[in-house]
C-alpha cells in the first residue's frame, strides 16, 4: 500500500511540474481580471533566450471613472509579469500586480508621467517621462534569484533647461549629482558631486507595492 502510495504521489508531482512546465501562451500567466496592456522581449538571466516581461492591467469596470475635462478614463493600476523562456516553453520569475498606477492617473494641475519599460544588456528599466519637467528610471537585475533595484537616475528641468541630475549606483554604493549653476544663460555648467551612500539591501521588485511610494532620498 506505501509503495502505490509513493507511486501515486510521484505520478502526480510529474503530471503537476510537466503542466507548469509546459505552458507556451503567455495569457496562461494572467491572472483573473487582468489584461496584457504591453510586451516587452529580451534576454534578463544571461541565458541567450528572449525571456518576456508583459505590463498587466486590471479590467475592473468601477473604476472607469468619467472626468468632465478628459471624457472617460480607466483608472484601474498596471503590474508586471516576468517569464524566462525555457526553450519555447515559459517559467515564471516574477509577478507583482498593482505596482504601476494607471496612464490615466489623476496628474493634478501636471499630467501624468508616461511610463516605458524595456530590456537593455540583461536588465529591466521602468523609464517615467515627465515631458519638459523631467524625467527617472529605475534599473532592476535579476540576481541572488531575485530582481534587484541597482539603479536609479533622475533628471529635473524647467523647460528646456535641466536644473539637476542624479545617477545612483547601489552596487558600487556611489551617488553622482550635477547641479546647474546658472553661471551662463546661454550655457548649462553644471557643478558635479561625488558621494558614498549607504545601502543596507537592495529593493526588490517583488516588494514594490507602488512605485510611485519609492523614496530614492540617500545619503
Amino acid at each position: 500500500m506505501r509503495k502505490l502510495l509513493t507511486i501515486l504521489l510521484l505520478t502526480f508531482s510529474t503530471t503537476v511540474f510537466a503542466q507548469v512546465a509546459e505552458k507556451k501562451d503567455l495569457v496562461d500567466f494572467l491572472p483573473e481580471g487582468y489584461d496584457i496592456f504591453e510586451k516587452i522581449d529580451g534576454d534578463l538571466n544571461k541565458d541567450g533566450l528572449e525571456d518576456n516581461v508583459l505590463v498587466i492591467k486590471g479590467t475592473d469596470i468601477s473604476k472607469v471613472k468619467t472626468d468632465e475635462d478628459r471624457g472617460e478614463l480607466d483608472r484601474n493600476r498596471r503590474g508586471i509579469i516576468v517569464l524566462f523562456n525555457t526553450n519555447g516553453n515559459y517559467e515564471l520569475a516574477l509577478e507583482n500586480y498593482e505596482c504601476l498606477n494607471s496612464e490615466n492617473e489623476d496628474g493634478g494641475v501636471y499630467f501624468p508621467p508616461e511610463l516605458s519599460v524595456k530590456i537593455e544588456k540583461e536588465n529591466l528599466y521602468f523609464h517615467f517621462g515627465h515631458g519638459r519637467y523631467g524625467s527617472w528610471e529605475y534599473t532592476f537585475r535579476f540576481q541572488n534569484s531575485e530582481f534587484e533595484l541597482i539603479g536609479y537616475d533622475e533628471t529635473s528641468k524647467r523647460g528646456p533647461v535641466t536644473d539637476r541630475k542624479t545617477s545612483i549606483n547601489f552596487l558600487t554604493r556611489k551617488k553622482h549629482e550635477k547641479v546647474n549653476t546658472y553661471e551662463n544663460e546661454l550655457d548649462e555648467v553644471f557643478k558635479e558631486t561625488w558621494t558614498t551612500i549607504e545601502v543596507k539591501r537592495l529593493i526588490k521588485l517583488s516588494e514594490i507595492k507602488d512605485f510611485d511610494e519609492l523614496d530614492m532620498t540617500v545619503d
